[in-house]
């Protein structure tokens, strides 16, 4: 699977509107919030279908169980019946049921960061959880996307050992709550550019480890199956 590239150019305006708001973003468009997401989720849906063999990405209707394409890539809303709750994701994969999953959440200030990164963290379990309660082969992934600024002191210290802990689930036998791959995506407003330092360069949070991390799961429990020819 390609590696995820975030480039300056496409944050940069992010940036300013996140300047221009006194550190925060806007949850109406442009740049808001949601807009930012988007960034993320496009560059995820395109490395998958790249990895599946340049596959089409379409966007489903909210409300389809099945995809509209017999093998495509779909760019949320990804409708998924789990065995905790109905859950929209931004990207899935579904010929056959789900394979894998993936959401991007955003805080966008610091007030935000301290407040919900708690709750935050539990909706990425029950999401796990609720794929994988039904479908224990499917890989589940996440980016968290975060300006740098906003996450500092403890704060810091406690999501980057929180989200290492509830990330790579390895084996189907693995606990439900776990993902495949999480990435903590930190940015800077003033640059757009993703922080090099934070997390560390040996946490598997990078973004620059996530490609690999999905790929070597989709590859360990699909291979050779349907609709893949080897």
């Amino acid at each position: 699977m390609p590696a995820i590239i975030i480039t300056a150019s496409q944050l940069a305006a992010f940036g300013t509107t996140w300047i221009n708001n006194k550190g925060a973003l806007s949850r109406t468009p442009p740049y808001s919030s949601s807009d930012l997401g988007k960034v993320f989720d496009t560059a995820v849906a395109n490395a998958l279908a790249q990895m599946l063999g340049n596959i089409p990405v379409i966007r489903p209707n909210p409300n389809d169980l099945l995809p509209q394409h017999h093998n495509c890539v779909e760019l949320g809303p990804v409708r998924v019946i789990g065995g905790v709750r109905p859950q929209n994701f931004d990207v899935g994969y579904r010929p056959d049921g789900i394979r894998f999953a993936f959401d991007s959440k955003t805080l966008n200030d610091a007030k935000s960061v301290g407040k919900n990164w708690q709750n935050m963290v539990n909706d990425l379990a029950t999401e796990a959880t609720t794929v994988h309660t039904r479908f224990p082969h499917a890989i589940v992934a996440f980016m968290v996307v975060i300006p740098t600024p906003c996450l500092v002191g403890s704060n810091r210290v406690a999501m980057v050992d929180t989200l290492e802990r509830i990330s790579r689930r390895i084996g189907i036998d693995a606990p439900n709550h776990l993902a495949e791959a999480i990435s903590l995506a930190l940015w800077d407003p003033h640059t757009g550019s993703i922080d090099p330092n934070l997390p560390d360069s040996s946490s598997i949070l990078r973004i620059e480890q996530f490609s690999t991390q999905i790929e070597q799961a989709y590859t360990s429990r699909y291979k050779g199956l349907p609709p893949h020819v080897n």
